[in-house]
């Protein structure tokens, strides 16, 4: 069976049809610049010690430093923070971000800790990586089950170890600590924004148009809420727990009350129905917003509805990529749809140096115009050669390396088989 990595690069290939780039970069794209596990200690509450597996990948620096996530979850492994980390590197890319991409993570269960040791491992994690980031070569940011709070932690502990005052080297932290306003909200946002600009492309009403939403967390949340308050009938949605459905719409404010009280949205009014059940709805946006590979090449053509809005990192799996081309299914990839947090952690980054803040509207504004920008440009270059919007925002994000590669001299210049930027 193919690896998480190996479907990604799948993807490139794909774009490579359309675009020639310069061996320089189809070479260094095929590996990291850097990897790095390390072993993160936890002194239990009840005075126990244990040992979790944790990562941190830059994948490429070529446009500048990396920029990605740090993730706490049981499948954090190798392959995937090395993958998520090549997905950031588009992603910044398409985007037009000064970033290349990385990814981290812990190998645990964060429903095990307790607030106290979830402290203490943030801390430790900094603690084995602080020597592989920083401001000006990698800077993380939250991710699944990570958020302001665990952040500002992990910007607490480099402080301590660095003996300087470096809020840029990490962003997603607390408002208090130098955090952006509207970065909890951005990857949902940004995906809204995404749909938004083509729905408007395709000359299409947000009354009348369904909505399924897999996976209820803070860009789920979000993502369904700017639906339904836009006139979008939102049918169904789920967590880790299962989903409900209800084909005239969902009372989403009794639904985030049911998850808050409760622990699941399934807890909430609504048919009962699974997360696979979801995926194949009868709807005409679907909007998958929990973790990878979720639709695959066994459910692919079992998927109903016309447009799939990728919030979470790779929830297609490369194999049922052509399958739902076949079946006319739209896909907004997630690395234009999902980078709302990117850009918005760039927003960050760039205050944070200044020590010049935005309000609220600013970040607003600005995230829109970015992630409208971005759309065009993607929906565009589709058109214009008669692509899917995936390969579109490759072909893309591989001519904005290729170009900064070709800017410092590549093979063929130096071969004499090139221009003077060649």
């Amino acid at each position: 069976m193919p690896s998480l990595f190996d479907g990604a690069s799948a993807r490139i290939e794909a774009a490579l049809e359309h675009i020639d780039i310069s061996e320089d970069i189809a070479q260094g794209l095929a590996q990291p610049d850097a990897a790095l596990k390390v072993s993160v200690g936890l002194r239990r509450d009840d005075g126990s010690f244990g040992l979790f597996p944790g990562y941190r990948v830059r994948y490429d620096s070529t446009l500048g430093p990396a920029k990605g996530g740090i993730r706490f979850h049981p499948d954090v492994n190798v392959d995937e923070t090395t993958t998520l980390a090549f997905w950031m590197t588009m992603k910044c890319a398409v985007m037009g971000l000064p970033f290349g991409g990385a990814k981290g993570g812990i190998s645990v269960e964060p429903k095990d800790l307790s607030p106290a040791e979830m402290e203490r491992l943030s801390r430790a994690y900094i603690d084995q990586v602080a020597d592989f980031i920083g401001p000006d070569t990698d800077i993380p940011a939250p991710d699944v089950n990570t958020n302001p709070r665990v952040m500002g932690w992990m910007a607490d502990q480099y402080r301590i170890i660095s003996r300087a005052h470096r809020p840029d080297v990490i962003t997603g932290k607390p408002i208090e600590m130098g955090g952006s306003p509207g970065r909890t909200t951005a990857t949902g946002d940004g995906a809204f924004h995404v749909l938004a600009t083509m729905m408007e492309r395709w000359e299409r009403e947000a009354a009348g148009t369904t909505v399924a939403v897999q996976g209820f967390g803070n860009a789920g949340v979000r993502f369904a809420r700017l639906a339904a308050d836009a006139g979008y009938t939102v049918v169904a949605v789920s967590d880790s727990g299962g989903g409900i459905y209800n084909e005239d719409g969902l009372d989403l404010n009794a639904v985030e009350k049911a998850k808050a009280e409760q622990g699941s949205v399934t807890a909430a009014e609504g048919q009962q129905i699974s997360n696979d059940d979801l995926l194949t709805l009868d709807v005409d946006i679907l909007a998958p917003a929990a973790l990878e590979s979720v639709i695959t090449g066994d459910n692919a053509g079992q998927v109903r509805a016309g447009v799939i809005v990728e919030i979470a990192n790779g929830p297609v799996a490369s194999e049922a990529d052509q399958i739902l081309a076949d079946n006319n299914v739209i896909v907004l990839p997630d690395i234009l749809a999902n980078a709302g947090g990117g850009t918005v952690s760039y927003f960050e980054w760039v205050q944070n140096r200044q020590a010049w803040y935005w309000d609220a509207d600013t970040v607003a504004q600005r995230l829109e115009a970015r992630m409208v920008e971005a759309t065009k440009r993607v929906a565009n270059r589709a058109d214009e050669l008669g692509i899917g919007h995936r390969t579109a925002a490759y072909v893309i994000a591989l001519e904005k390396l290729d170009q900064a590669a070709r800017a410092r001299g590549t093979s063929a210049f130096f071969q004499g088989r090139g221009n003077s930027t060649g």
